[in-house]
C-alpha cells in the first residue's frame, strides 16, 4: 500500500480522517485483486501505515461493514464482503418514505428489468432452475388462500427467473424489490379477488414459467411485459403502497 501518514494532514478534520480511511482500504482491495471472503489485514496495520489512530480505522471498518463491502464478525479477519441487494433495498425504501420517488416508478423501472431477466432466463437457464421456476408457479396456484405463502412464493419465483438469467447484478436488483413486493403482492391479491379473475394472474406466472421451460426468449418476455402491464395498471391503480412502506 502506498498511503502514508502525509495522507492526512492534521489540518483535516476526523471525518475526513475516516473518509480517507475508507478509502484506503478500498484502495487496497482493488490494487491487491481480492475477492469475496479473502482475509483483510487489520486495523492496526492499516492505522499504522496511515498515521492515523485506530479509533479512526475501527469507524472506517464499521462504515464499510454497514455498506456491506467488508464482513467484520468477532474473533476473525475482516474479510471482503459480497454484492448484498439489501443495500439496494434500503436506499429504494428510504428514497419512497422520503417522496424522492414512488412506487410507480419503481414498478416501472422493475418491470424492464424482469422482462430483461425473463428472456436471458429462458437462454441461460438450466433444467433444475427451469423446473424450479415451474414448480413456484403451480405452488402459486396451491398456495393462493394462503396469503403469506402466495407472498413468499411470488417473490421466490421472480428471484428464480433472475438466478436462472446467471447475471448476478440482476440477481441481486430483483432481491433489493423483496421487501416492497411483501406489502404489494398481498395488495395485488386483495385487488383480484374483489374485483379481477385471480386465475389470470395465476396464468401470467404460467405463461412465463412455460416460455423459460421452452427456451423461448421473445415469448417469456412478452408473457413477462403482459404479466407487469396487468400490476402497473390495474394492481397500483387504486393502491396507496407509498404509504405501506
Amino acid at each position: 500500500m502506498s498511503a502514508s501518514a502525509s495522507a492526512f494532514p492534521s489540518a483535516v478534520d476526523a471525518g475526513s480522517r475516516v473518509d480517507l480511511a475508507i478509502r484506503a482500504v478500498t484502495d487496497h482491495i482493488r490494487d491487491n485483486g481480492m475477492r469475496v471472503g479473502d482475509s483483510l489485514p487489520g486495523e492496526g496495520y492499516f492505522a499504522a501505515n496511515l498515521g492515523v489512530s485506530r479509533a479512526v480505522m475501527r469507524e472506517a471498518f464499521g462504515a464499510l461493514a454497514a455498506l456491506r463491502l467488508i464482513d467484520v464478525a468477532n474473533g476473525r479477519k475482516a474479510r471482503v464482503g459480497a454484492l448484498d441487494g439489501a443495500i439496494i433495498a434500503a436506499s429504494l425504501d428510504h428514497a419512497v418514505s422520503t417522496a424522492q420517488i414512488t412506487v410507480a416508478e419503481i414498478w416501472v423501472v422493475r418491470r424492464t428489468i424482469e422482462v430483461k431477466t425473463a428472456a436471458l432466463a429462458a437462454v441461460c437457464r438450466t433444467d433444475d432452475e427451469a423446473r424450479e421456476i415451474v414448480a413456484l408457479a403451480d405452488a402459486l396456484a396451491a398456495s393462493r388462500h394462503d396469503m403469506p405463502t402466495t407472498a413468499r412464493t411470488d417473490i421466490a419465483f421472480h428471484e428464480a427467473i433472475a438466478k436462472a438469467s446467471h447475471n448476478a447484478l440482476f440477481v441481486q436488483i430483483v432481491a433489493s424489490f423483496a421487501p416492497l413486493m411483501e406489502v404489494a403482492v398481498p395488495a395485488a391479491w386483495r385487488t383480484r379477488r374483489a374485483g379481477d379473475d385471480p386465475d389470470m394472474m395465476l396464468e401470467r406466472h404460467h405463461r412465463v414459467a412455460d416460455a423459460i421451460l421452452r427456451c423461448d426468449p421473445a415469448a417469456a418476455a412478452a408473457a413477462m411485459d403482459e404479466h407487469f402491464d396487468a400490476a402497473i395498471h390495474n394492481d397500483l391503480a387504486g393502491l396507496d403502497l407509498k404509504g405501506a412502506n
